[in-house]
């Protein structure tokens, strides 16, 4: 008899098992059907002072819900030289370039204004995206920017965004993004919005260094701009004021193909959470992939 209970004990486990693994397997192919299939690479860029490890929170999110398989490493040294970590196979789906900066504090150039400052380190992103398209040949790109990231985003786009000989890009995610300051800048706290049209009352260095963008900024791009808001009466992320954030709205001048805000709100909208935010990972997996 107590044989026959191991057996049967053994059984039921296995039965168990493999039902789990079954529905499982299930729900990942039923994921993986839900979003696109395209071999159009999305490139993750960290803030100041961080590296690849802040990316892979949402990375390895988008690989366990079946819309990638292929997660490699741009390593970029402070000259700007790419080496790789990983290759992407001709016809990839969904391919995933998680950067990591060897000059992660390199706002801090000692240059003559902020603005400048910004334009010398979106360096790093001209060198990653024509190390891409050397590399893999691609020609159109998704970029997903935390804090820092997104100034050098955009920087670079003010600098090449019209040049057709760099790889295109088509969906900007952009997380805790301070164009217009940061808490710590004299003046940040005092902007207001314009509650109709969204221009900021003042215009911080480092956003007045973008106002060109509203006649420039590349028409065919979608952006999600995503920040958070403490609920502490502070309007921030701790880090950066939501106006600042908010402001992006009113540089874009409707010349995005489209723009939508996400504004997370409590303890997990911190500014350092949001890339560890399961919020953030649906939303901008459902932006960039969903069908």
């Amino acid at each position: 008899m107590r044989n026959l209970w191991r057996w049967l004990t053994v059984v039921v486990a296995v039965i168990v098992t493999t039902s789990l693994a079954t529905a499982c397997h299930a729900q990942k192919v039923k994921e993986s059907t839900s979003y696109v299939s395209s071999t159009t690479p999305t490139i993750f860029f960290h803030g100041w002072g961080s590296s690849y490890r802040a990316e892979q929170q949402m990375t390895h999110y988008t690989k366990d819900h079946g819309v990638t398989n292929t997660i490699v490493r741009a390593n970029v040294a402070k000259n700007g030289k790419v080496t790789w970590q990983g290759n992407i196979k001709r016809g990839t789906k969904n391919p995933i370039i998680e950067v990591n900066l060897a000059n992660n504090k390199s706002t801090n150039l000692g240059e003559k204004s902020i603005s400048d400052g910004y334009s010398k380190s979106s360096n790093y992103v001209f060198d990653v995206l024509a190390a891409t398209q050397k590399k893999f040949g691609f020609t159109k790109v998704n970029i997903v920017a935390h804090s820092m990231g997104n100034l050098q985003v955009y920087y670079y786009l003010r600098n090449h965004g019209a040049d057709p000989k760099l790889p295109q890009i088509q969906k900007l995610v952009d997380i805790a993004g301070h164009w217009n300051g940061l808490e710590v800048e004299k003046g940040a706290n005092k902007v207001t919005l314009n509650p109709k049209t969204g221009e900021p009352s003042q215009q911080l260095p480092e956003y007045a260094g973008l106002i060109t963008l509203r006649n420039t900024f590349p028409q065919q791009i979608k952006v999600l701009n995503i920040y958070g808001n403490l609920e502490d009466g502070s309007n921030s992320d701790g880090t950066v004021p939501n106006v600042s954030s908010k402001s992006l709205r009113w540089l874009l001048n409707n010349r995005a193909k489209s723009y939508q805000e996400l504004e997370i709100k409590g303890k997990m909208g911190q500014h350092s959470k949001l890339h560890k935010n399961k919020q953030v990972d649906r939303a901008l997996v459902k932006f960039i992939w969903e069908k």
